[in-house]
């Protein structure tokens, strides 16, 4: 497990995130682990710029 320094702003951090969704993790559980962060933190961070993340599309919207 690897723990890395993500993006402070949350649009970039949307960003990211759903890049590496799209190109590099099966799923969020899979995300959370490789970034040494709990999924409850970072669906937090995202929701608080009213990003939800959906299982069927693997990414926020």
């Amino acid at each position: 497990m690897h723990r890395y320094e993500l993006p402070a702003d949350p649009v970039m951090l949307l960003s990211l995130v759903n890049m590496r969704l799209r190109d590099y993790n099966e799923d969020l559980d899979e995300l959370c682990a490789d970034f040494g962060i709990a999924r409850e933190e970072l669906e937090e961070k995202l929701r608080d710029i009213d990003y939800e993340y959906d299982d069927k599309l693997r990414r926020f919207v």
